[in-house]
């Protein structure tokens, strides 16, 4: 079989290229650290001799791996997976460029040959029969192709009146609540019509899923445009909400669109499940809709696949004018990347990769019914009548897309916790713990494609949705397993967390006015807290900084604590600053016990920081008045010895004929106390008696048993704990006991101030003291100062 060299060529370099970034990405992967700086970023001129196809793919690895490269910690991300029927959509982009030189009788015949298949392949897949196919990039220019074909259709004078037709009788577009957001807006601004030519249409509040189109409510608006002169022109409905993935009552609605002469415009994901064997009815009648929008690139996991937008209309000429045919060849060569890959799949293949993702869902249905605290797409209503249960049977539990929340009622209801103070916030905290849940699991089990959506009336829920996301990230059964098994991790966390936030803003009130509880809906934790500070006679600039000193480094200590509690200084776009945050928390932790914690630390950092606010002042003084007193001691030494003794050489001489002890001692300051005090006694005891020996306060861990952490109730039997006790009491009553008795030479309490006159008698004594002069902490310690 003969091959153009061309083409082959083209299929080379396309595998050069998929190999070189390939192997850049696993290098990346595999060393770090071999980083050096590169001016790849900085715009430079053209090279004049140019560069060959392997240096320009390196840049291209370069550019698109560069900020990864920057940072000192790469965040982990996933690669589309791009398979073999990845391989043959980026060859059919490379195809379609060599084609496209091709003289013009030859690419017509090609081309035509290739939309030809890839329309009949499409419409018998997804059982739509006699139609016609327009292939486009944005999901959404096929809607809007559709539109002005069908006011060419209904506006006979469009064609060359243009827009002047339209002001006689005003087209409205009618649209679920339910739709994809800026859908209609976009379809009005493409279109050039104003904002009052859009009708959305409420969905259920009643009878069935909240997430589907109101028909009654529908043919009602649609009576009143008719009545005011306007043109009910086309309708937009659901087979698979972008949020909860439910189908609109589609027969119905068609049924409509036929009374009034509309057209039904139909997309969603659910649209997939039209190439199945067994399809549910609901979405079975998408078949008889005037239009449709599929995305075959996102079920099959085909990169840079065109969308697809499937239509019935018999006359060509106004599908040329609305732009859904073309005249123009290479245009049509959009399929070419959708006709090669259909075709290496087959079909089989396109089956079993809709099928498996089908599957997924009702796996993880299956594995939810267990987890009480979940509410899966069959339950997100508190409450449905029998009648209602019928009609969502068949639409939500068979629905491709899976949604499932943390209930609080169920948590609550096994808590013997009182959650009475989260009503009035309460569905905000379930929306943040919602949300957070959400972006656990992606994180955890990123091949899973858990995401968070918003929903009007169910809030914030995790969506599973694999026909979106399991062909591209690889999801396998395995995958959803591990998601199940982190789901109930979590879920345990949560259901401890939320009993236990009561709880906590009570102990917190317990200790007003040192600790201030924030409300903070918006924190997926335990609360956030903030250490009030009682000094007085500060002015507000003043006491907000302390306030934020003292959160700080209590927010430093916590963190330093051995125990599996984590303190956060909260989000990062947080409007309340200073506030400790506590995060989610096991079941058997002792709130009581974190909360006093947490008021003895801030304490204790408030009266550290009062003290050596005052500390100079009072060393200042203290320095001060024992060199008065050293002046004093001076001047009465002088008079007693007499001047003879004070010159060099005489008094030396006296001294040695007549030694004469000084009655000059020194002084010790108390910091505590701000006194002075003599070292009379310590020079000739040696030692200071009455005074005990320093001992470290008890630590939080001095009466925790061996092996638990911090603010963790005890589990054991009543034997064991009595035993542990016991032990305990012993342990406590030998840390009790007074240490032996030390020298003062070998404890360095004070440091001694001594006259000048002593310091060749007592140099040992000078050289102990000037070893022990050091700055303690204010409990009865004290320092001393040599005067000279």
């Amino acid at each position: 079989m003969m091959v153009d060299s061309t083409m082959a060529q083209v299929g080379r370099n396309l595998s050069d290229a998929m190999r070189i970034l390939g192997d850049g990405q696993r290098e990346l992967e595999a060393a770090i650290e071999t980083r050096h700086f590169s001016r790849s970023s900085i715009p430079g001129p053209l090279q004049g001799d140019g560069q060959d196809v392997a240096a320009i793919l390196h840049l291209v690895h370069d550019l698109i791996h560069e900020e990864e490269e920057e940072e000192d910690q790469p965040r982990p991300h996933r690669m589309q997976n791009v398979g073999e029927q990845g391989h043959m959509a980026l060859l059919g982009h490379s195809l379609a460029a060599y084609i496209s030189v091709l003289d013009r009788e030859r690419l017509r015949k090609l081309t035509t040959r290739i939309l030809s298949d890839t329309t009949l392949w499409l419409c018998r897949l997804f059982r739509y029969e006699n139609g016609s196919a327009y292939f486009h990039e944005d999901d959404r220019e096929g809607l809007v192709k559709v539109c002005r074909l069908v006011i060419n259709a209904r506006y006979e004078d469009y064609a060359s009146e243009g827009y002047a037709v339209l002001s006689s009788q005003q087209p409205v577009i009618y649209q679920s609540a339910a739709c994809r957001p800026g859908l209609g807006q976009h379809v009005c601004s493409q279109l050039g019509l104003p904002l009052s030519s859009l009708c959305t249409v409420p969905c259920n509040t009643v009878f069935g899923s909240q997430h589907q189109m109101d028909v009654a409510l529908l043919d009602k608006l649609i009576k009143e445009d008719v009545e005011t002169g306007k043109l009910p022109l086309l309708l937009i409905a659901n087979a698979g909400t972008p949020g909860a993935g439910h189908t609109d009552k589609l027969g119905r609605l068609k049924d409509l669109c036929d009374q009034y002469s509309m057209w039904l415009h139909v997309e969603g994901v659910n649209l997939a499940t039209l190439a199945l064997g067994p399809v549910t009815s609901a979405v079975m009648a998408a078949s008889r809709c005037d239009s449709m929008t599929l995305t075959p690139g996102l079920w099959l996991g085909l990169p840079a696949v065109s969308a697809v937008t499937l239509y019935r209309h018999e006359d060509p000429a106004l599908s040329l004018a609305a732009g859904l045919t073309s005249s123009q060849p290479v245009e049509k060569l959009r399929a070419l990347p959708l006709w090669l890959s259909l075709q290496y799949l087959g079909h089989n293949g396109i089956i079993q990769k809709i099928s498996h993702a089908s599957a997924l869902s009702q796996q993880l249905l299956q594995k939810l019914k267990p987890l009480t605290c979940i509410r899966t797409s069959d339950g997100l209503k508190t409450q449905v009548s029998l009648a209602q249960a019928l009609t969502m049977v068949e639409d939500e539990l068979n629905s491709p897309v899976v949604l499932l929340k943390f209930s609080q009622e169920t948590s609550a209801a096994s808590s013997s916790s009182s959650v009475e103070g989260f009503c009035a916030g309460e569905r905000e905290v379930l929306n943040t713990f919602n949300r957070w849940l959400g972006e656990q699991l992606a994180q955890l089990v990123p091949s899973s494609g858990v995401d968070v959506v918003e929903l009007e009336d169910e809030g914030t829920c995790v969506r599973f949705s694999p026909l979106l996301t399991a062909a591209v990230l690889g999801t396998e059964q395995r995958d959803v397993e591990d998601l199940v098994e982190k789901l109930s991790e979590l879920v345990a966390v949560m259901s401890s967390t939320m009993s236990l936030r009561q709880d906590f803003r009570e102990e917190s009130h317990r200790h007003a006015p040192f600790l201030r509880y924030m409300e903070q809906p918006s924190w997926p934790g335990l609360g956030a807290i903030r250490y009030e500070p009682q000094a007085e006679g500060m002015d507000e600039s003043r006491r907000e900084k302390e306030l934020k000193k003292i959160n700080t480094e209590l927010l430093r200590k916590l963190q330093d604590l051995d125990t599996d509690i984590v303190f956060s200084s909260g989000p990062e776009f947080e409007t309340e600053d200073d506030c400790i945050f506590v995060c989610m928390v096991a079941e058997d932790v002792d709130v009581s016990e974190l909360v006093d914690t947490m008021a003895a630390l801030g304490r204790d950092i408030e009266e550290s920081g009062r003290l050596l606010e005052n500390m100079t002042e009072v060393v200042r003084k203290g320095i001060q008045e024992a060199e008065l007193e050293l002046q004093r001691a001076n001047e009465e030494k002088l008079l007693e010895e007499g001047m003879l003794r004070q010159l060099p050489v005489v008094g030396s001489v006296l001294n040695w004929f007549s030694p004469v002890e000084s009655s000059i001692k020194g002084r010790t300051f108390n910091l505590a106390a701000g006194s002075l005090a003599s070292t009379e006694v310590m020079y000739s005891t040696k030692a200071q008696a009455g005074r005990p020996p320093l001992q470290d306060s008890p630590t939080l861990s001095s009466k925790r048993p061996p092996g638990q952490r911090l603010f963790r109730r005890s589990g054991a039997a009543t034997d064991s704990m009595s035993e542990t006790s016991s032990a305990g009491q012993a342990e406590e009553m030998s840390s009790d006991l007074p240490a032996a008795a030390v020298p003062e030479e070998d404890l360095p309490t004070a440091c001694d101030v001594i006259p000048e006159e002593e310091s060749s008698e007592q140099e040992p004594r000078q050289e102990e003291a000037d070893g022990a002069c050091e700055e303690r902490s204010p409990d009865g310690q004290e320092m001393e100062e040599s005067g000279r």
